[in-house]
């Protein structure tokens, strides 16, 4: 049996992908800070025929967050594949210019984004050296690549952990390791208009997740995909 462990898994981005892997035969492993939000997702999958389970844990908190992936892990027989998609909330998380930007703005950023990235990376990448193969996915809003000065301080997290995975990515080719890492950069609004910064393009999550299975699948030699309105399209 194969599994997939979504971190950051919410009502949107997180149960598609859960959907899009589901609905191949894995098994799903669900890990955000909010148990009954993820048992709601539980049950909406079980009702689909997936199997899955919830094991909360927040980001921030490295020593959670790693023993929910051993759990999961344990239950599952192993995890396949990693996707990191923890998301902010708008009016939590304080957006500043590139000039407005202090060191501060920046450094919650990085610890949600990149050391959380690496701290679930290195809780599943011994045991996928050690089978030979596995998938590690990350996802970002495309202002990792194309820079947004509204959210300066995101976008700043953002490339970080973009330029680690490529760099991920070619460490685990360059050695024939059979691990996959690739970066995911949504150029969209994710979901409900009505909810998004205005002048953003909106896609439905349905339409993203596709190209996450195409990344485990027929694009293995991809560091990276960019969702863009109508497709996904491969850097370069």
């Amino acid at each position: 049996m194969t599994s997939i462990a979504i971190v950051g898994a919410g009502p949107q981005m997180g149960l598609a992908i859960a959907r899009t892997f589901g609905s191949q035969g894995f098994d799903v492993a669900l890990i955000s800070r909010n148990r009954e939000k993820l048992d709601d997702l539980v049950a909406k999958l079980a009702a689909e025929g997936i199997t899955a389970a919830a094991f909360p844990a927040n980001v921030l908190d490295r020593a959670g967050l790693t023993q929910a992936l051993k759990d999961a892990s344990a239950r599952f027989g192993g995890i396949d594949v990693l996707e990191y998609s923890p998301v902010g909330q708008f009016g939590i998380t304080t957006l500043t210019s590139p000039s407005g930007t202090e060191p501060a703005d920046v450094e919650f950023e990085m610890d949600f984004q990149l050391y959380g990235a690496i701290a679930a990376t290195q809780a599943v990448l011994p045991a996928m050296r050690e089978a030979g193969a596995g998938t590690l996915l990350y996802t970002t809003g495309a202002g990792s690549i194309w820079p947004d000065p509204r959210v300066a301080n995101v976008n700043a997290a953002a490339a970080a952990l973009r330029n680690w995975v490529m760099n991920l990515h070619k460490e685990l080719a360059d050695a024939g390791t059979g691990i996959q890492a690739a970066h995911v950069g949504i150029d969209v609004a994710i979901g409900d208009s009505d909810s998004v910064v205005p002048g953003i393009p909106v896609a439905p999550p349905e339409q993203i997740s596709p190209i996450y299975w195409e990344l485990h699948t027929t694009k293995r030699d991809q560091d990276e995909l960019v969702f863009k309105i109508g497709d996904g399209v491969p850097r370069g």
